[in-house]
């Protein structure tokens, strides 16, 4: 059984004006609801998915008749978060290495005229 959050892939085995059924890997279907499909405005859900499409969604509900709600764009989302995160830390790892690189370069020169200084004397 499905988790609820979890992202899993399945393949789309129908579609209604309301949204898109989906077979998951387990075997188990759910629905992507019209309005879980895109951020943008989805006035016909065959403009953004066809039958046997391999998608990718998120669980967002299991009710207890064991229908499954799924959500297309919150995957993209949480993808594009990511992303977004990975961006900063390399943008953050790069500034650090900076400061490293600069403060190695002041510490070698520093120590470089010490030691001419101690030459001369």
């Amino acid at each position: 059984m499905v988790e609820v959050d979890s992202i899993v892939e399945g393949k789309v085995i129908g579609i209604a004006k309301f949204g898109a059924f989906v077979e998951l890997e387990d075997g188990s279907k759910g629905l992507i609801h019209i309005s879980e499909i895109s951020n943008q405005f989805v006035k016909d859900v065959n403009d953004f998915l066809k039958v046997n499409d391999r998608v990718k969604v998120k669980v967002l509900r299991v009710s207890p008749d064991g229908k499954i709600d799924l959500s297309l764009k919150r995957v993209v989302d949480e993808e594009k978060e990511y992303a977004t995160k990975l961006e900063q830390s390399k943008a953050t790892l790069e500034q650090k290495m900076s400061r490293f690189l600069k403060e190695s370069q002041e510490k070698l020169a520093s120590l470089k005229t010490s030691r001419d200084t101690k030459r001369r004397r």
